[in-house]
Order: C-alpha cells, then sequence, then structure tokens
C-alpha cells in the first residue's frame, strides 16, 4: 500500500488511477491528551487501520492535489546514516568542498546523528536555502519509516519493525561545523512522495536511486552498495535509541552530491517507490 498526506493534513491510498482521500478512516485513531505520545499515531495504528484504509479507497474516487506533505506527520527523532556508501565516502574525503577539513570516516567509525524533526517537510513544500554564501548540496537517500517500538534489537527483528519507505533528501550545508547543526535547518529534510508499505519492498537493498536537478542526472547508484545493509543499520540505532513508530532512518547517500541554488528542480527517485519532484528556493 502507498499513503500519502496533501494539502491541508488530508490522508490518501495512492492507487492506479492516482490518490484517493482516505481522511474519514482517521476518526478510528484513539483520543490523546497532554502530554502526547512521543510517536506517530497513525503509523502505530497503521496495521489495524489498513482493511479501513483499503475499503475506504475503493469507495472514493481519486482527488486532485495541491501539494504533497512529508508522509510522517510526527516523526519523534530522524536518525541518519553518513558515509554509508563507499565511493560516496572516496568523493568525500577527495572533495575539500565536502570535508571542510573535517575528519571523515567510514561508518563503522563514525556511527550516525541525529536531524531535527523541524527540518521535515514534504515534496510539495520546497526546499528553502539558508546561509546561501555557501554551498547547499543534494543527498538522495532511501528513508525507513519504523512501526512499532524496539530496543536492543537483532537484525531480524529490526526488519519485521518497519512499517514502510519513502525517498529521503537530507540536505546539508557544507562547512565546518557538526553534522547535525548543518543538516537541520527549516525544509533540510525532504520525505516522500508517500509511504509504501513494507511487504511492496521484500529487499530494500536491492533499490536504484538516482536523483536529478534540472533534469542533469546527479547521483545514480543502487542500494546493494549500502555499507552497512538496512536491517543491520536499524538494529544498530536500536542499540543506542529506543525506535518508536514513526521514527525515521535515513540509510545514506551515494556518490554524486552537489550543490543546488534558488531556482533548480531537484527529481529523486527510487524503484518501487516513485519520484518526487522539489522546487528549490531562498528563505
Amino acid at each position: 500500500m502507498k499513503i500519502c498526506r496533501f494539502d491541508e493534513n488530508r490522508v490518501g491510498v495512492v492507487l492506479d488511477d492516482g490518490v484517493h482521500d482516505v481522511t474519514n478512516v482517521l476518526s478510528r485513531l484513539p483520543p490523546y491528551s497532554y502530554p502526547l505520545p512521543r510517536h506517530d499515531v497513525f503509523i502505530a495504528a497503521l496495521q489495524e487501520l489498513r482493511p479501513f484504509l483499503e475499503k475506504e479507497s475503493n469507495n472514493t474516487k481519486p482527488v486532485k492535489l495541491k501539494k504533497l506533505l512529508a508522509p510522517v506527520a510526527n516523526p519523534g527523532k530522524i536518525i541518519a546514516a553518513p558515509v554509508n556508501y563507499t565511493k560516496h565516502l572516496q568523493e568525500a574525503l577527495a572533495d575539500k568542498g565536502i570535508h571542510h577539513g573535517n575528519l571523515i570516516g567510514e561508518i563503522h567509525k563514525v556511527g550516525m546523528f541525529l536531524k531535527a524533526t523541524s527540518a521535515v517537510v514534504g515534496p510539495g513544500e520546497g526546499v528553502r536555502l539558508i546561509h546561501t554564501d555557501r554551498r547547499n548540496d543534494h543527498e538522495v537517500e532511501l528513508a525507513v519509516v519504523i512501526g512499532r517500538r524496539i530496543r536492543n534489537a537483532s537484525a531480524e527483528e529490526a526488519g519485521s519493525a518497519i512499517a514502510g519507505y519513502c525517498i529521503g533528501l537530507d540536505m546539508t550545508i557544507r562547512g565546518p561545523e557538526e553534522r547535525s547543526f548543518r543538516k537541520s535547518p527549516d525544509s533540510y529534510c525532504v520525505l516522500g512522495p508517500w509511504l509504501v508499505t513494507a511487504d511492496e519492498i521484500p529487499n530494500p537493498n536491492d533499490l536504484s536511486i538516482k536523483i536529478k536537478v534540472n533534469n542533469e542526472t546527479r547521483q545514480d547508484a543502487h542500494t546493494s552498495d549500502l555499507i552497512v545493509k538496512v536491517a543491520d543499520l536499524v538494529a544498530w540505532g536500536s542499540t543506542f535509541y529506543s525506535l518508536h513508530p514513526g521514527d525515521v532512518l535515513l540509510t545514506g547517500t551515494p556518490q554524486g552530491v552537489g550543490p543546488v541554488k534558488a531556482g533548480d528542480v531537484m527529481e529523486a527517485t527510487i524503484e518501487r517507490i516513485g519520484s518526487m519532484r522539489i522546487a528549490v528556493s531562498d528563505a
């Protein structure tokens, strides 16, 4: 199943003929009072809601969209994997415009980092660049959405806890500061175009991944080149953090990262998920 959010926080199921509005199904979510849960309540209830989403989508007609939002409304945390492709590690070491004198190591040595959840936008909202006197780069990644709470999970347990996948853009300001600081401005984490449930992607380590800027291919790779595979990455993350429904894990970007500027249009594509177009502007 492909599930999207659009316009004014509507929820849709993506079928062959378009997006079907299934927002009414949200009425089945349990009520919550303050303090609110730390997880995304829709993702947590997704398995129970799925038959109702299917029924509602089959009973409605496709709608016209104004804009696609991020498919996860309330991620508790965003964990990101740096240098998880060997060729990207090589280009990062070779290009001073990428490393800026920072120590770049392979993923087993440097671990992962966090991005602010306030950075999340959908493809229809676009990327709004700041510090445009510096290089702002695109980094396309496979994004994993966690479906249930796990802690200290094995790779097998981690794989079974995945709700689904989407495309992620880990936008980056180049410079000497810590990764999280440079990668967390508003709109610097684009998720979309929709969530594809895990049953539709039996092997996330076997997907083509690419991004074009103004129709010029910049990154073109395959998730089979991941240094740490998807389930292992989720399991590793769970040894440092409790992972909750709606948490997002960005699995790393391949070689070919490059700068964008206001007026550019990015088109990111991952096999079995789809494509999303993102406009770039100044904040």
